[in-house]
């Protein structure tokens, strides 16, 4: 692959995309997935092919481009052959025009066509569960009543008509609730419908994040796929949309923290764990990998990424949850661990749940066991290779979250965007180091020798530190020399041995 060209990569990751589509067509066991698939499909093959083809094209014209820059060499140049400058990674338009082709057909339009059908049949056949709990908690918010519902153990749980039980739980943090406010409003339905709210804030915030990076195209453009029109991006903002802009804060958290921005880094990622949990891996392990603005490390930028994550999450969660702490840890904690006693729609096949589902009786041995084994080998890795970088902690964050989706007893597929997104982030924060690196750590300078000490001259305090270490050796050296008890006949021989002179 790394021998590819940018379309070349783009044509495979197109034709991977179409092929997931037409599985999610023909496998997917919900509707509303089997829809995306049949409607991507053929913007993701157009965009494999129109790659192909510009990279056939491109590749026809490099013999060109390549006797027409020996021939300038051979007129007027040195002879050498040319620098690479890099342009091969940057947008064409041929690029350019397929990726907006990609997102209109794959992304926008299965996204447009859901909410229309959404709100001319007035169900939840085109809609997923978390978008209507999200509109829901939203009214809620605006109204003044509590979003979370206390459900008391073995009660009847009573959900509205049309819907499971499991839409009574609200299994998202306060801040989530931000995007259900439009549907409180008098607008269209078309314009008040949660999945709207998600994407136009998911791809602002990925504009901004993509803005503040400055190292190669490459990487940038894949994340900036991965984060639009990739299945990873088109089928979530599609169907429910939840994930996506906790995702979005990650990664500008992510990159504020490349470009030494502990504050603001601090309340991205704060904004983020105060929407949903699957942020706090990241948020938690932010600290250590926080530098100022002249790179060094230490307790000031530690300190200012916690202050930001801190001081946004204490307003955003500490007073809803106060207000009704059982009912607050009921959904928020037990209904996603599936300790509440209801079936969670986040409930694919995955190792954990095949393991609850065949062995009931161990469900919270499994949990609690799963969670101690995790933090514990968690914790050896950072005292045995602590991450220095933003890209050595993205990729830690992902084998981390990539592990714990597998085990846990109630989590579904489509939660792996989040480590896909992350070791793709990782590619993206490496290569920013190559523009922006760290500087070394400052040299540690000798400790000065007080003025009069034996074998010091007085005039060293007017030197550098190099300059006055290298002269205190030397007096050091022509001390013990001078105080040694050597008989005179042999001083000169010591002396000369020693290369001092007397």
């Amino acid at each position: 692959m790394a021998s590819w060209s940018p379309v070349e990569r783009d044509a495979v990751l197109y034709a991977a995309s179409a092929l997931f589509a037409i599985g999610t067509a023909q496998l997917a066991s919900i509707s509303l997935y089997q829809q995306w698939g049949r409607l991507a499909v053929g913007p993701y093959a157009f965009g494999a092919v129109a790659s192909a083809l510009a990279a056939r094209r491109a590749r026809h014209r490099q013999p060109q481009a390549a006797a027409s820059a020996d021939a300038g060499g051979r007129s007027g140049g040195d002879g050498g052959p040319a620098a690479p400058t890099g342009a091969a990674w940057h947008w064409t338009t041929p690029r350019a025009v397929i990726f907006l082709v990609v997102l209109l057909g794959a992304t926008l339009m299965p996204l447009s066509l859901e909410v229309l059908w959404r709100t001319d049949s007035g169900g939840t056949a085109h809609v997923q569960p978390e978008t209507a709990v999200v509109e829901r908690s939203g009214e809620a918010w605006v109204s003044g009543r509590d979003p979370y519902t206390f459900i008391k153990p073995h009660q009847h749980i009573t959900a509205p008509p049309g819907e499971p039980a499991y839409d009574v739980y609200n299994p998202y943090l306060p801040l989530m609730s931000l995007f259900g406010i439009p549907r409180s409003t008098d607008a269209s339905p078309r314009l008040t419908d949660a999945r709207v709210a998600f994407s136009v804030f998911t791809i602002l915030v990925v504009v901004v994040a993509m803005a503040l990076c400055r190292g190669p195209t490459g990487p940038r453009v894949l994340a900036l796929q991965s984060m639009t029109v990739l299945p990873t991006a088109a089928l979530p903002l599609a169907t429910g949309g939840d994930d996506l802009p906790v995702a979005a804060l990650m990664l500008l958290g992510l990159v504020l923290l490349q470009r030494r921005r502990p504050l603001w880094a601090g309340v991205a990622l704060g904004v983020a764990a105060s929407m949903k949990i699957t942020a706090w891996p990241l948020a938690a392990l932010a600290f250590l990998v926080a530098r100022d603005r002249d790179g060094h490390r230490g307790r000031k930028p530690s300190l200012a990424v916690v202050a930001g994550i801190v001081g946004v999450m204490i307003p955003a969660v500490l007073p809803t949850a106060a207000e009704n702490l059982s009912a607050f840890i009921e959904n928020v904690v037990r209904f996603p661990l599936g300790l509440a006693g209801v079936q969670s729609p986040a409930a694919s096949p995955l190792i954990g749940h095949l393991v609850v589902s065949l062995f009931p009786g161990i469900h919270r041995a499994f949990t609690a066991t799963v969670a101690v084994a995790g933090v514990l080998a968690l914790s050896y890795v950072l005292l045995r290779r602590r991450p220095t970088t933003p890209a050595a902690l993205s990729r830690l964050v992902a084998w981390v979250m990539t592990v714990g989706i597998l085990l846990a007893p109630a989590t579904r597929v489509g939660y792996l965007l989040y480590p896909v997104d992350l070791f793709v982030w990782a590619w993206l924060l490496r290569s920013e180091g190559t523009v922006d690196p760290v500087p070394a750590e400052p040299e540690r300078v000798p400790r000065p020798v007080p003025v009069g000490a034996a074998g010091v001259d007085p005039s060293d305090h007017d030197r550098s530190p190099r300059e006055s270490g290298v002269r205190a050796g030397a007096g050091r050296a022509r001390s013990r020399v001078l105080t040694s008890p050597a008989p005179a006949a042999g001083l000169g021989s010591v002396l000369v041995r020693d290369g001092v002179e007397p």
